[in-house]
């Protein structure tokens, strides 16, 4: 068994170790008080509670969405399905309207529910906590739904799917 042991602290083999930590891909949508949708990929997501119902994300503190998304009052969180790969790029890329040609319904407050997803959370912005280089966001679940969908997996850099066992 072979392992590497970093004697310094270096930020890309921080990330690079962090990366061996397999996580599903989602995309954070809410809509401005002004109607303009926002959304962006995290893998950054998990769970806090079940009682309440409490979820948790990060968000890099340098991002022009970070106003939109401290001031909104309900976001979801789309957990991106393995076919939905373009939808992971496109919501990490800087277009300018990363809505066009996205098909989507409307949720609480208007915010933007993706189709074809895993599972879909709406959640009330409840708590922000500054952590580093990032905001977390602690959000209290409203509503949920859950496909029969194989998740997408990001790990050690690259997009995954599932293997059949």
């Amino acid at each position: 068994m072979s392992h590497h042991i970093e004697s310094a602290f270096d930020k890309r083999s921080f990330r690079n170790a962090l990366g061996t930590f397999a996580t599903g891909v989602a995309v954070v949508t809410t809509r401005t008080a002004d109607g303009v949708e926002v959304g962006l990929t995290v893998n950054s997501f998990n769970s806090v509670s079940l009682d309440p119902p409490l979820v948790l994300w990060s968000l890099a503190s340098h991002l022009p969405v970070r106003p939109a998304l401290e001031a909104c009052d309900h976001y979801a969180v789309n957990i991106l399905a393995d076919d939905q790969q373009w939808l992971s790029q496109r919501f990490a890329s800087r277009d300018a309207d990363k809505f066009v040609g996205v098909a989507y319904e409307s949720g609480i407050d208007g915010t933007p529910l993706l189709l074809g997803c895993c599972a879909r959370f709406e959640c009330r912005n409840v708590q922000r906590h500054p952590g580093g280089d990032h905001l977390i966001f602690v959000s209290e679940v409203v509503r949920f739904d859950r496909f029969d969908r194989d998740p997408l997996l990001f790990f050690s850099g690259a997009y995954r799917r599932l293997a059949d066992t």
